[in-house]
């Protein structure tokens, strides 16, 4: 009887242990990468986007734009120039038709490089299907800011919470 009532006690022990959110060794890399995401998760709005010009200097375009991620690794993102003629494509890839920007996909973080990867799933260019996109990012209270981690493409964004 009191084997059975010891058994029974550290079973409701490992019970409590598992719902009070206790980590064991090996499941912290797990739980930082899911409070990254989290923070990442939900809507924002686009507050500027600087690109370079054709005279090579940065400006901020004229736009609005939503970007979406959710919790489970799946993100959109769409940003519409106010005036497309006056709207630059800068660098190589060209992310905008007509100017407007659409795609969806998945993602992954890095927290420790502090980059994100967003493989496109489908997109208005319809050249960027299948890419795997490298982004460096950082969040400081509201804001989520975002640029490219190609040296040679010249913009950063900056998105606010819903």
């Amino acid at each position: 009887m009191k084997k059975l009532l010891s058994l029974g006690l550290l079973a409701l022990l490992i019970g409590m242990i598992s719902i009070s959110g206790v980590t064991l060794p090996g499941s912290q890399v797990r739980d930082d990468n899911q409070g990254i995401r989290d923070r990442f998760a939900g809507a924002w709005r686009l507050a500027w986007l600087e690109e370079q010009g054709a005279d090579g200097k940065v400006h901020r375009a004229d736009c609005t734009g939503l970007l979406v991620y959710t919790r489970d690794g799946h993100m959109s993102v769409q940003v519409m120039y106010r005036n497309p003629q006056g709207a630059t494509q800068a660098g190589p890839v060209q992310y905008a038709r007509g100017g407007y920007e659409a795609s969806f996909g998945t993602y992954k973080i890095d927290e420790r490089a502090h980059t994100f990867t967003y493989h496109v799933d489908g997109a208005l260019v319809r050249t960027l299907i299948g890419k795997d996109l490298t982004r460096v990012f950082d969040l400081s209270g509201k804001q989520l800011i975002v640029r490219s981690s190609s040296a040679d493409e010249h913009w950063r964004v900056a998105w606010e919470r819903y």
